[in-house]
């Protein structure tokens, strides 16, 4: 299986998941927001794998963006740091979490 579909398959059998690096200041804003909700969510710390590079370039193909973190709710891919956080503050997260079975 290569990355791409080993993403994709993660994402599926995963209400929330985060793709991120652990030292990325949008990455704690995603993870703050997140937590906010008290949701349970699955996080993949790039800098883990020795792989990073590659599996970036994977999101790259499948969302858009080769930036981290990386979203996905219920399959879909809501954005980044910013885009968390601000559905976080507008209620559309908690929205999301709910219609994607995660609360």
């Amino acid at each position: 299986m290569g990355i791409k579909e080993d993403i994709q398959k993660t994402v599926q059998e995963n209400c929330v998941v985060m793709y991120s690096k652990s030292t990325c200041p949008y990455c704690v804003k995603a993870r703050k927001a997140l937590e906010s909700t008290g949701v349970k969510y699955l996080e993949i710390d790039l800098n883990s794998l020795s792989n990073t590079a590659a599996y970036q370039d994977a999101l790259q193909d499948i969302t858009g963006k080769r930036s981290v973190p990386r979203v996905f709710i219920g399959g879909k891919c809501i954005g980044g740091g910013d885009e968390t956080a601000a559905a976080a503050a507008s209620g559309e997260l908690l929205s999301l979490l709910k219609a994607a079975g995660a609360l």
